[in-house]
């Protein structure tokens, strides 16, 4: 009985807990440009992964919206029976949330746009899919801004996020000269471990291994099984968490394709699933020959270091950072800050690897309009020649003037540590 009563009771805590973390608000880098969206668009886009905010950036940021769910059956089933009485009850300004589940409103939503083009109208929030993301470039070409919401950055978790510097020279200019850091510091493994999901990187007291096994078998129901035989979702799922060992590695579709068993164009649609899905993104290795870059093989990273944890089986923060991974998980959360910030911009600026036939290695390359930014990523707290050097080196090649290099590692001893070489701690990208 005593038991029983302690189970009640940790419930009851937990969902307390719960309702006080749904309704606090944590301000997004993406905030100034669906700021910019909805003055400019009669209808905004917001997707990105299941789980990464995107009900709640909309309903918190956008302050006087109907907002309308379509996961509620009732809801729903009016949508897709009866849209126009549907848009009649929710008139913009509007949130409808869940598009994905009643895509049919798109084309009568075109229609109303058509007979007024006044912004920020409609703002629709989904899951990313792939057939989603084709109905709405086709059906509101030229109507609607597209935004990318993904999990938690780790400036955002800080609240340490500098929102005045937008464009990705000012930003990297920032981090190269570097004086101190955050006040606020969320160690690497726990960064690492629970990633950037809100409901797993706020809430300490839930399961990760519940959550994360909860939140890829919804994925799997309802973004995947429309897409993939019932007799291979056995083997996307061991594919996916074959891919998750993988990140931050070269893509090698053949060996993947023999490892599960299966096809390679099936790995590659697969691979197309995910990257729509907000999961994955490629980093395609740098050339000055720009067709060249369409032949050699990308780097796949996931979206969320948290995912990949659950999906490699790691624990604690121990395994997470000491284990064979280590380095690779490090890379995957440095290099996804980067492609988080640069798409809550929408900044014009590319990501690459660059890796030389003799040897030359350098993790990433951030090409604006004007100049390009190397950068290593190393899991160390001592940072020496050995380690820039492949910075210096590239520089060397480069002949790039006025440009620094920029190490990003667990070393608090910021600033220069070579020739036109700084170091940033993690805590500051």
């Amino acid at each position: 009985m005593r038991r029983c009563a302690l189970t009640a009771q940790k419930y009851l805590d937990n969902l307390k807990l719960y309702f006080k973390i749904s309704i606090m608000y944590i301000k997004r880098l993406l905030e100034k440009t669906l700021k910019d969206a909805v003055k400019s668009f009669p209808a905004v886009f917001i997707g990105g992964p299941r789980r990464s905010g995107k009900t709640t950036l909309s309903k918190s940021f956008l302050k006087g919206y109907n907002y309308v769910l379509l996961d509620e059956i009732d809801l729903r089933s009016l949508a897709i029976e009866d849209p126009r009485g549907f848009l009649e009850k929710y008139p913009p300004p509007v949130i409808i949330d869940e598009i994905q589940n009643a895509p049919g409103l798109l084309s009568y939503i075109k229609a109303n746009i058509e007979r007024n083009k006044n912004p920020g109208q409609w703002v629709l929030t989904g899951s990313q899919q792939w057939a989603l993301m084709k109905g709405i470039s086709e059906t509101l070409a030229g109507r609607i801004a597209i935004l990318h919401l993904f999990p938690f950055s780790l400036e955002e978790l800080q609240k340490t996020a500098r929102f005045n510097l937008s464009e990705a020279s000012s930003f990297i200019n920032n981090l190269v000269h570097a004086k101190k850091l955050p006040k606020k510091i969320i160690p690497l493994g726990r960064w690492i471990l629970d990633g950037g999901y809100p409901e797993v990187a706020l809430n300490k007291s839930i399961s990760r291994k519940l959550w994360f096994s909860s939140y890829l078998q919804t994925y799997i129901d309802r973004d995947v099984r429309g897409y993939i035989k019932q007799s291979n979702l056995h083997d996307f799922e061991r594919f996916v968490k074959l891919l998750a060992s993988r990140t931050a590695q070269e893509l090698n579709c053949s060996t993947l394709s023999r490892d599960i068993g299966v096809s390679v164009p099936t790995i590659k649609s697969w691979l197309t699933l995910l990257e729509a899905s907000g999961l994955i993104f490629f980093l395609m290795p740098y050339h000055r020959n720009f067709g060249k870059r369409l032949i050699k093989a990308p780097k796949c990273y996931f979206i969320d270091t948290g995912l990949v944890s659950y999906l490699v089986g790691l624990q604690d923060e121990i395994h997470a950072l000491d284990g064979p991974m280590g380095g690779a998980l490090f890379e995957t959360a440095c290099v996804s800050q980067f492609y988080k910030r640069f798409s809550a911009f929408v900044d014009p600026c590319s990501l690459y690897y660059y890796r030389s036939t003799d040897g030359l290695e350098v993790d990433l390359l951030i090409e604006t309009s004007k100049t390009i930014y190397p950068i290593e990523i190393k899991l160390s707290s001592t940072i020496d020649y050995g380690r820039v050097s492949p910075l210096i080196k590239w520089l060397g090649i480069s002949r790039i003037k006025d440009v620094h290099g920029l190490v990003i590692s667990n070393s608090k001893q910021l600033g220069a540590v070579g020739k036109n070489v700084a170091n940033c701690h993690y805590s500051l990208i």
